[in-house]
């Protein structure tokens, strides 16, 4: 079984390529698609499902972030994007960004930067819930001037301890794409 990750941007690739190992069972591949933005993820979906030409059980999973629109409108219309795939299809979004799901694991981001005082964060009010958290690439922006998307993702991502992560949409991620490698 190959589990195919059709990603909004390189940042999200560079964080799962680090995570999905820890996260798939044994047995179960991976390849991750990443796109330029939105848009382009978008006018990809029905393009990759109807064209993906590979034998064997291939599985597709749909990262998108929530950007503050609404969750369940935005993932309607991507589901509505895949409606006439012949894979099966999970569709995943990370609210706000994928940002918020550094703010999950604070303690991965004080040992990625070398600040103990980061992961304290999450006993701050603002950082307690960090799916609500409104702009959380900005926020990160204000704690680490320094913080780039893809070279920060890379660094966050070997401290991210899966199971503690509380990020409700990252655990949401990670248990619907263990049922996915697990369906018959």
């Amino acid at each position: 079984m190959k589990l195919v990750f059709l990603l909004e941007e390189e940042s999200m690739k560079a964080l799962l390529d680090e995570l999905l190992p820890e996260i798939l069972p044994d047995g179960v591949d991976f390849q991750t698609v990443k796109h330029k933005g939105k848009q382009d993820l978008r006018r990809s979906i029905p393009k990759k499902l109807r064209g993906w030409n590979e034998p064997g059980d291939i599985r597709f999973v749909i990262l998108h972030d929530q950007d503050n629109v609404d969750c369940i409108e935005l993932k309607k219309s991507l589901l509505e994007l895949c409606s006439d795939s012949r894979f099966p299809v999970l569709v995943r979004i990370a609210c706000q960004e994928l940002e918020a799901w550094y703010f999950g694991d604070t303690h991965a981001l004080a040992a990625a930067y070398n600040k103990p005082s980061l992961a304290l964060l999450s006993q701050k009010k603002k950082f307690r819930e960090p799916d609500h958290i409104a702009d959380p690439k900005a926020e990160l922006k204000k704690l680490l001037p320094d913080h780039q998307q893809i070279s920060g993702a890379k660094r966050i991502a070997p401290h991210m301890q899966i199971e503690e992560n509380t990020s409700e949409s990252f655990q949401q991620f990670v248990s619907g794409i263990r049922q996915l490698a697990r369906m018959e």
